[in-house]
This record gives C-alpha cells, structure tokens and sequence, in this order.
C-alpha cells in the first residue's frame, strides 16, 4: 500500500513540541559546536575573574632557537626539539649556525645536514631554516644548501603575519669566493694553534665575519615582498648576523627605511650571547644557543628559545630557559637532566 506524509503528521508536531528540528540532517548535527565554557551557577557571583577567554582565533604562538653549531655541545638540540614539542608551538624558525660545515675538501657536509634534518624531523611543528656563516659561507655551502633545501633566502605568511628570512652571508659570487679561501685558513689556524691565533687571522678581523651582508638582489626581493604585504599584523625579520652593527651597510639601512611604519621585529644570532636592543622603537633581539659552544664573555649565554605569541593586539615574547622545561614528571625531556645549559 502506498504510504503518505500525512501518516508522520503526529511525529512531526511531537518532535516540534520537544523543539526538535525533524529536517535538520545528521550531517547538521554532527556540525553543531558545542559551547565553549558551560557551568552550573545559575546567579549570584562565581568563583571566576571572567568570561572572556583568551582564545582569538587569529592568535598563534612560535618558537625560535638559535646556534647549535660553532663547536656543537652533544644532546642540547635533541632535548630542545623533545621540549618544544612538550610546548606545541604552531611552527618553528631558527637563526643559522644548525650544521658546523668547513672547508669542501675536510668534511661531509651532507652528513652534517642529513643528521640536522634527523634531528629537527622529530619536531612535530614545521621548522624554516635560517643559513648562518657556518651553512652558508662560500659559493661550496651555498650550492650545497641550494641543492638540498631550494633558496638561501624566502619569505612566508602565516596568519597575517610576515616573515622574512634573510641570508647574512650574501656577499656575491666573487667575494664569497675570497672569504671562503680565508675562512679556510682561519679554520686551519684554529684546529692547529687554538683560539688565540685564530684572533689574529685575516678572516676573524673580516667585517663579513662579525657583521653579514646582502646582495642587491636580496635587498630588491624584500623591498618588493614589503610593498607587496603592506597589511600584514607584524613583520618578523630573522637572520643569522647583527647586519646593523656594520655602518657602512646601506643595503640593510634600506630595508630598514622601508620598514618604517610597520610593526616588526627582528630576530638573530652569530655572537652565542644573548642581549637585547630597542632600535628604531622596536626589538631587535640576538639569542644565545640551542647547542652551540657558549661565550659569556659579552653577556649571559644560556640553552633557550623564545616563544613568540600574535595576536590583535600585537607581539609578546617569553625567554624559556632550557633548563627549566621539565615533563609531566618533573625532568628534563630525552634524559636531560644531567646536560648543563648555561655557562655561568
């Protein structure tokens, strides 16, 4: 017999009486989102400061760490990737100096990168590289790094917000190649005589040495990514060298100038010291290490990473201590305990 709508007639004003929708689909219930804060006080006060919770869908939170490399001190990296992802940032960036390199005829560099990218896969966030003078020194490292990981320098957008990942060792293709040919006899000075003769070395008195540089043509690809993002939250500049210690670095002030206006940030390495700096009424912050030989000799020089948050209302920045990140049962991560993180 056929059936007819006029038999759910009874079921339909039921389910309506019980305010009940009898045409929304599973598929529609499936996507109802529950509150997010439910209680049971009905009036009255409550045991709480507010309602408003810090939750602002555009709000995220990244991490940065700095040299491992420099004279590599063994297990730090690992434990730092097992606390970052105790922590659970969104991505991570570093600062350069992550392999130790050398010259092309003494070492594998493959190896060194391969046991790097090991290492840093383990992270559960996404890691973006930054080239230091150990990675990038010379046109060898940068085909090496080219071969492998694409371009030395890039830019991404994540949330609105602006990141421009420079290479401080971007001198030109003739000059990387004299630096290059006096890193290597720097290097060899170090290994046979120590540290002392190696501060009389050509290439530990190198302007490059202490301060970077960029090409005319990573200057011209930032200024466009600049004009091209006018809008973004904030703007985040990372890069290995403090290139603004060097006055004579018009390329860098450019890009400076064309910064004005913005909300940014910048973010380095190189010296294994932390220390802080207001420049141009913004942060210009040089971390410390992540693993790398420690120098306390200009300033404190610890194991940490900062951790960044965005949001609206702008940036706020923590300094996280190596030695203070413990796991639920109050140890350091991947058997940390006994490693020493801060030259005192």
């Amino acid at each position: 017999m056929k059936k007819s709508f006029s038999n759910f007639g009874p079921i339909f004003l039921f389910l309506l009486t019980l305010g009940l929708n009898p045409f929304i689909s599973c598929k529609e219930k499936e996507n109802t989102t529950p509150p997010i804060f439910t209680h049971d006080i009905d009036s009255g006060n409550t045991p709480w400061t507010k309602e408003t919770f810090d939750n602002d869908s555009e709000k995220f939170s990244f991490a940065v760490h700095s040299d491992l490399t420099g004279g590599e001190r063994p297990r730090i990296y690992e434990v730092a990737i097992a606390q970052l992802n105790l922590m659970r940032p969104e991505l991570i960036v570093n600062v350069g100096d992550l392999i130790e390199g050398g010259a092309p005829d003494s070492v594998s560099w493959d190896q060194q990168w391969d046991s790097f990218d090991a290492r840093t896969e383990a992270a559960k966030a996404p890691v973006f590289y930054t080239g230091g003078n150990h990675d990038l020194t010379g046109n060898f490292a940068q085909g090496i790094w080219k071969e492998r990981y694409g371009k030395n320098y890039y830019h991404f957008i994540y949330k609105n917000t602006l990141f421009l990942i420079l290479d401080s060792e971007d001198h030109g293709k003739e000059r990387n190649d004299e630096i290059e040919k006096i890193r290597n006899e720097g290097i060899r000075v170090l290994d046979e005589q120590g540290r002392e003769a190696y501060a009389q070395t050509e290439y530990d008195n190198l302007p490059e040495r202490s301060f970077g540089n960029i090409s005319e043509d990573q200057m011209n690809y930032f200024l466009e990514v600049l004009q091209k993002n006018p809008d973004v939250k904030w703007t985040f500049l990372m890069m290995h060298k403090p290139m603004w210690e060097n006055p004579e670095n018009e390329r860098f002030f450019k890009l400076e100038q064309a910064l004005e206006g913005r909300n940014y940030t910048v973010f380095n390495g190189h010296t294994h010291t932390f220390r802080y700096l207001e420049r141009n009424g913004m942060d210009y912050i040089n971390l410390a290490t992540t693993g790398g030989v420690q120098n306390n000799s200009l300033g404190r020089s610890m194991d940490h990473f900062l951790w960044v948050t965005v949001d609206e209302e702008g940036v706020s920045i923590a300094n996280l201590l190596m030695e203070g990140i413990l796991d639920k049962k109050g140890h350091i991560p991947s058997d940390g305990d006994t490693l020493i993180f801060e030259k005192k």
